[in-house]
């Protein structure tokens, strides 16, 4: 197979200044070609210095064998404070062990399959939608719109066109465009008391989603006083006690929980769906593979959580679309102790990135790792891979709550979509993958949409 659109030509080298702009604007284009083959690699700044590591057993030591020593950095996730509080994504310590404590029972895998009705009910309103388009579709539009469906009717048994869901997407778009990955504070050591220099746009959205949060969540408490709540998500976490204190989550701690929730299981999957489209309207054989498997599997009829089960050759679509286009494509701890890196003294306090989009890519880890190949997910050498270089949900005690989630969630959108409708490229328009919040397409992924009609090409 042939491969898909890389990021912007891979320098050989860059200088500080030029590495500075180059990440504040697109980190993806920032990073040097060698990199993709390196164990290891220092940066240092007049403030700090960083080492990205892609060596399988670094990776173990920071994320599975001693996450303790290497919490998440608060250098990056200070960009993200004005919308997420002190949710799960940005705490450290024996606050994020009570917080998930709280929310992991809620994502346990009898739980997902109580969810399938809403995913279900989402990815049939998704294809509504697209069959009223017409001409070229933005693509990453209608998975932003489908993921924040699934979102809201999984975590509060609404659609995404109930007046505050459609309010929250709504700001939420806003947001994403104001909110760089990363901020001053990433750079340069600030003292407590100094301002973090968010963008006005970013604070101004990222305070009308936090209202808008709070109503839903203030609801949703009266109605478990009430005795009537539904028995959804958001219900499952509010009524969970810490097993070890007691505790549940008062309303403000909530409204933490649920700004991350919204964030990762909507960017993340809205990114990770919108390539997944993208690649299949570049390999049609897939495409159709794809399209046979979900009209041999799903049932209208009768949906069924065990079908998703049955969508094999589009889960491999999915997980190799991850592989090549992880939606967050670095993570960063930092280090409490001073650490030796493959013979390399490491101080107390350098930050230590860990990055799937080098990890999945890497030349020493993956067989032809630009080339597209759902294929290599059956074969040994893939498999192989995988068990060491593969992480785009983390790993270790860290791992995304919602990875499980997101897999049947990505799977079955995928797969009823590609029942659907027959997805094209838009010669001239082809994405350049940038980092926002997520990966996304520069200018966005254009496609065009057509209808396969009932039953056709299954």
């Amino acid at each position: 197979m042939t491969r898909p659109p890389k990021p912007a030509a891979r320098p050989d080298r860059v200088s500080l200044l030029q590495y500075l702009r180059l990440f504040r604007r697109d980190l993806l284009s920032a990073q040097p070609d060698r990199l993709y083959g390196a164990w290891m690699a220092e940066f240092r700044t007049p403030f700090f210095r960083s080492y990205l590591c892609n060596d399988p057993a670094l990776l173990r030591l920071v994320l599975q064998e001693r996450p303790d020593d290497f919490p998440k950095s608060g250098r990056i996730n200070e960009g993200l404070r004005p919308l997420l509080g002190r949710s799960v994504f940005v705490t450290n310590g024996a606050l994020w062990k009570r917080q998930r404590r709280i929310i992991d029972p809620a994502f346990e895998g009898g739980r997902l399959r109580d969810t399938f009705p809403a995913m279900w009910a989402a990815g049939q309103a998704a294809v509504a939608r697209l069959g009223a388009l017409e001409g070229p579709v933005e693509i990453e539009a209608q998975t932003s719109h489908a993921a924040a469906d699934v979102i809201f009717r999984t975590l509060f048994s609404i659609p995404i066109e109930h007046e505050i869901a459609a309010q929250v997407f709504s700001e939420f778009r806003a947001y994403q465009r104001t909110q760089p990955l990363l901020n001053l504070a990433a750079f340069v050591p600030l003292p407590r008391w100094m301002p973090r220099l968010h963008r006005r746009g970013t604070r101004r959205a990222a305070r009308a989603i936090r209202a808008l949060i709070t109503r839903l969540t203030a609801e949703r408490m009266e109605r478990i006083h009430a005795g009537d709540a539904p028995d959804d998500l958001a219900t499952k976490i509010m009524t969970t006690a810490d097993p070890e204190t007691g505790e549940r989550f008062d309303t403000q701690e909530m409204v933490d929980q649920v700004a991350i929730f919204f964030l990762a299981g909507h960017e993340t999957s809205a990114s990770a769906l919108a390539w997944a489209l993208h690649v299949l309207a570049l390999y049609p054989e897939v495409q159709a593979r794809v399209a046979a498997e979900a009209g041999a599997v799903l049932d209208d009829d009768a949906p069924d959580f065990a079908q998703v089960g049955r969508l094999r050759f589009t889960r491999d679509v999915f997980r190799e679309v991850l592989r090549l286009y992880p939606p967050v494509p670095m993570m960063v701890r930092e280090a409490r102790c001073p650490e030796t890196f493959r013979k390399r003294r490491v101080r107390r306090g350098s930050q230590v990135v860990l990055s799937p989009w080098h990890l999945h890519r890497h030349r020493r880890l993956w067989d032809a790792p630009d080339d597209f190949d759902p294929d290599r997910w059956q074969r040994p050498e893939g498999r192989a891979s995988a068990r060491t270089a593969y992480m785009p949900f983390s790993a270790g005690p860290r791992v995304c709550t919602g990875a499980g989630f997101a897999m049947v969630e990505g799977v079955l959108l995928l797969a009823m979509l590609a029942r659907a409708y027959r997805f094209e490229r838009v010669s001239g328009r082809d994405p350049v993958p940038v980092a926002y919040l997520t990966v996304r397409a520069r200018e966005g992924i254009w496609l065009r949409v057509t209808p396969r009609g009932p039953r056709a090409e299954q």
